[in-house]
């Protein structure tokens, strides 16, 4: 709900844009607390959001490079980037950026997440650690709303309840509710050689050391990490080969079946070779790889966002934990202080001793169509966490799912 007693005013501001570009005027509205700034270029607010991604408070997943990369790769045709800037209505400072975009969907208008599939969490970029309370966070969501465009819904997913410690103000709306998605991580410190000993639980770390003798036995046992384009092109090719081969198997979708999305995971790849914001490394076992892992990480986080492995490559053997749990000591070499597991209720997690963390989302209808949008996808979502938590009708699925995709050619 738009906050009362707003001022309308539209500026030109500098976006930075070369001598004889300008983007469109920007809208600028204000209530008691916040003033709110609409921005539909990334160029526009490239300065301020590389001072927030380094001076104050993200996730790896609101990356300049990485949200540039969304916008100039994956992004549906005719849909708008929507950037807004939110600042202190007394002192005029910048506070926050939140990253939308509006789209078509379906016959309605909808607005999300600039995300396209590719970021498990929605969190805006803050300027500190300052905490938000729940008033604080209506009052800014308030402005973000009043600059906005029209649209049928909303629907942003994946919201999780902090961002690095700092309270998520997307969280506290009090329109936002529980998802059926849940994040796992663990807290890492202390001795590096020592990290599993200390942090998971005893059944994990018992099979973890008999699964690394029986891939020692096989031959020289190798982590190794991509420090090339040459090696990202390797070790990511795989990535794509073994994952892929594995959802076929599963009768499950990935989002790596759809080019632009690889090409995009590669670029990133590539990018972050110098900036260290992408890292990608893969197990090697007497020559040959068994297992890739896809990292972002920022500001003393490591997300393990794209795992693959080649199950079949050694008998009796979790490649996928082995690298898991090679890569959580490398964390702690490297002086990370957290490791999250990302999104999913995969088993392994809790094996771990990972903790879990509902995320919660903000998704309403505002028209007709909106509602009707709406209703449909919660019902579609709640549907397949139900079948998630029924093994044997999970079995069911996947076999169907499995005959589908080969009457279709394998796809």
């Amino acid at each position: 709900m738009d906050v009362a007693g707003q001022a309308v005013q539209i500026a030109t501001v500098d976006d930075g844009l070369p001598v004889g570009e300008t983007s469109r005027p920007v809208i600028v509205r204000a209530n008691d607390a916040y003033t709110a700034r609409l921005h539909t270029s990334l160029d526009a607010v490239r300065p301020l959001w590389l001072r927030f991604q380094r001076d104050g408070v993200c996730t790896a997943h609101q990356h300049f490079a990485w949200v540039e990369g969304i916008v100039a790769r994956l992004m549906p045709a005719g849909a708008e980037p929507l950037i807004v800037e939110v600042n202190d209505a007394v002192t005029g400072a910048p506070l926050m950026l939140v990253p939308l975009m509006l789209r078509s969907a379906f016959q309605h208008r909808v607005i999300e997440w600039l995300s396209c599939g590719v970021c498990d969490y929605s969190a805006p970029l803050l300027a500190d650690a300052g905490a938000w309370t729940a008033q604080s966070a209506q009052a800014a969501w308030g402005a973000v709303r009043s600059v906005l465009p029209s649209a049928d819904r909303f629907h942003i997913t994946g919201i999780p309840q902090q961002i690095g410690g700092v309270a998520n103000p997307l969280a506290l709306l009090a329109t936002t509710r529980d998802s059926v998605q849940t994040t796992f991580g663990l807290a890492i410190d202390g001795d590096p050689e020592t990290v599993l000993k200390r942090l998971c639980r005893p059944s994990f770390v018992k099979e973890f050391g008999k699964d690394w003798r029986r891939l020692e036995r096989l031959g020289d046992v190798e982590l190794v990490q991509a420090l090339s384009a040459d090696q990202v092109e390797e070790i990511f090719g795989e990535l794509v080969r073994m994952r892929l081969s594995r959802f076929r198997e599963l009768g499950r979708f990935d989002l790596l079946t759809q080019e632009a999305v690889v090409d995009f995971y590669r670029d990133a790849a590539i990018q972050g070779l110098s900036d260290g914001s992408v890292r990608l490394f893969g197990l090697r076992v007497g020559g040959s790889l068994i297992a890739v892992q896809y990292l972002l990480v920022h500001q003393g986080t490591v997300h393990a966002l794209l795992i693959a492995m080649d199950q079949s490559a050694v008998p009796n053997v979790s490649p996928g934990m082995a690298i898991i749990g090679r890569l959580m000591r490398w964390a702690r070499e490297q002086d990370f202080g957290y490791f999250d597991l990302s999104v999913g209720n995969q088993s392994y997690k809790e094996h771990m001793g990972a903790k879990g963390s509902v995320l919660v989302e903000l998704c309403h209808g505002y028209t007709m169509r909106g509602r009707a949008a709406s209703n449909a996808i919660d019902l579609r979502n709640r549907t397949e966490a139900f079948v998630r938590s029924k093994p044997r009708l999970l079995n069911v699925a996947q076999r169907l799912m499995r005959g589908l995709r080969r009457s279709r050619g394998g796809r």
